[in-house]
């Protein structure tokens, strides 16, 4: 499982420990992620996703999983995330 949030592709990022003499030594710094299960208003379904803290916190601000997706661009979404775009757009035009 990789370390990388399927909404946002927030990943690991790379830095420094500077100890008080002023040694570097390499570290990662992990996204903050959690298995969460969102619900889609539109297909009436939930979805367990691995996303980062930062990312629900967008979903709730922007108004819940189908709007997070309408907006998000299909480069950061991981395959799964990506689908569940595909069938909300494809209900969504269905409906209207």
């Amino acid at each position: 499982m990789s370390r990388r949030c399927e909404l946002t592709g927030k990943g690991p990022m790379v830095g420094n420990n500077v100890s008080h003499a002023n040694n570097k030594t390499k570290r990662r710094f992990l996204p903050n992620l959690n298995d969460v299960t969102l619900i889609s208003d539109t297909l009436g379904r939930s979805f367990k996703l691995r996303i980062s803290a930062s990312a629900l916190r967008s979903v709730d601000h922007r108004g819940g999983l189908d709007a997070f997706l309408a907006k998000a661009k299909d480069t950061e979404l991981s395959d799964n995330a990506l689908k569940i775009k595909k069938d909300i757009a494809k209900a969504q035009a269905a409906t209207a």
